[in-house]
């Protein structure tokens, strides 16, 4: 396997980067997010479920978009940059805000950014290597991205506990910004056609162009589609991590330690994303989903079930991390395996659009059962949603759509 990654093209190596540092910054304040919703700007978690629900749902659509645009262009660097550019440069504003709507905006303003880079970018990386490399190439982009998730709340920590206020953290994250753009600078892609050729007037008509070339989901594989009715059922219990963060603290865990709570969870998905994804080149993708399901599955119903926090808790979270290496890259490869060539960006736009739109009742609904009914209530019904999905890649999804 280390030959392979030494073989990979820089391209897959410089966006892993640009995750990497990006993550480090959104991480850092990610997990803070819950406490500064609590301590400072005075809400709990109905309002949580709600400004994580708008914000990615609403983006989402931007993912669609930015892939059939990518379709037709051939372009993807311009979105990276921009989508890199928007959410880095905005979660400084995070602390200037003094009430929870200016805290919707700043993460919605967030998500747009990621909604017009994920699509282009997934593309691009499913076009750097051969079929068989796919499951690799997209592990080793979230073991990077998952590194800087592991980096940022260790800093988090470390600042927290000399007593730096929440509101001078989210200033610091000004500076990953400006060196995610200046990597993205230096992406080189194949010279198809430059946006600077196409021009406004000829960007809107290959807007139209990429419509109308078998982009609509009722032109995609049979089986791409049973894929994403999967995906949509597992989104639905699968709400915002800032839950898990929550219910965290509730059982008792110090604020000083959510998180290093978060970081051990990325650390595991950073060790176990290469190679499980990997693994998936060569035993399927809809096996090492399955598995990833079900590893979602009894961590959300040992949550639910639990009273106190101890050194258990962390063994929870460290299964959380196993199920994000089985499935975040595998997942994506398997969108890749699905989608016709010439439609792509369009397929990988369809998958983060159905993933994030699910995500609006997700939030909300868990947050209400949350808040109305009980934890229990809450971590029981994500768990049930993933295990059926995964029945259901089994016995549905899988007979035409193994690779």
């Amino acid at each position: 396997m280390f030959a392979a990654l030494r073989a990979l093209p820089r391209t897959v190596w410089l966006i892993g980067l640009i995750s990497l540092v990006n993550d480090s910054a959104s991480e850092m304040l990610y997990p803070l997010l819950p406490l500064y919703l609590s301590s400072v700007l005075m809400a709990g978690p109905r309002v949580l479920g709600l400004i994580e629900g708008i914000a990615e749902a609403t983006a989402s659509l931007l993912k669609l978009l930015s892939g059939i645009v990518m379709d037709s262009t051939r372009r993807a660097r311009p979105w990276i940059l921009v989508g890199y550019g928007m959410a880095g440069f905005g979660r400084p504003l995070i602390a200037f805000v003094s009430s929870w709507p200016w805290l919707l905006l700043i993460r919605f303003g967030d998500r747009v950014g990621k909604g017009l880079r994920s699509s282009p970018r997934d593309a691009l990386l499913a076009s750097s290597v051969p079929d068989d490399r796919r499951g690799l190439v997209f592990g080793l982009h979230r073991a990077l991205d998952n590194a800087g998730a592991v980096i940022g709340p260790l800093l988090a920590a470390m600042l927290l506990a000399r007593g730096v206020p929440l509101r001078d953290l989210f200033l610091w994250s000004a500076l990953p910004a400006a060196l995610c753009i200046l990597l993205a600078c230096a992406i080189r892609e194949p010279a198809v056609v430059t946006a600077e050729r196409i021009g406004a007037r000829h960007a809107a008509s290959a807007l139209k162009t990429a419509f109308a070339r078998r982009q609509r989901l009722r032109d995609m594989p049979p089986a791409f589609r049973r894929y994403l009715l999967v995906v949509a059922l597992f989104t639905l219990g699968n709400a915002s991590n800032l839950f898990l963060l929550l219910r965290a603290r509730e059982l008792g865990v110090p604020e000083a330690q959510v998180p290093l709570l978060w970081a051990a969870v990325s650390l595991v998905a950073t060790l176990f994303s290469t190679p499980l994804s990997a693994l998936s080149d060569r035993v399927g993708r809809i096996r090492m989903l399955v598995c990833g399901y079900a590893a979602y599955g009894m961590c959300y119903t040992g949550l639910g079930l639990a009273t106190h926090s101890g050194a258990w808790l962390f063994g929870l979270f460290a299964g959380y991390g196993l199920f994000i290496a089985a499935t975040e890259g595998v997942e994506k490869a398997l969108v890749a395996d699905m989608a016709p060539v010439s439609g792509r960006g369009a397929a990988f736009g369809w998958f983060n659009l159905v993933t994030g739109i699910m995500l609006l009742p997700a939030s909300l609904l868990f947050g209400w059962l949350y808040t109305l009914g009980s934890p229990l209530l809450a971590f029981a019904f994500s768990g049930s949603c993933a295990l059926l999905a995964a029945l259901l890649l089994v016995t549905w999804v899988a007979p035409a759509g193994e690779h």
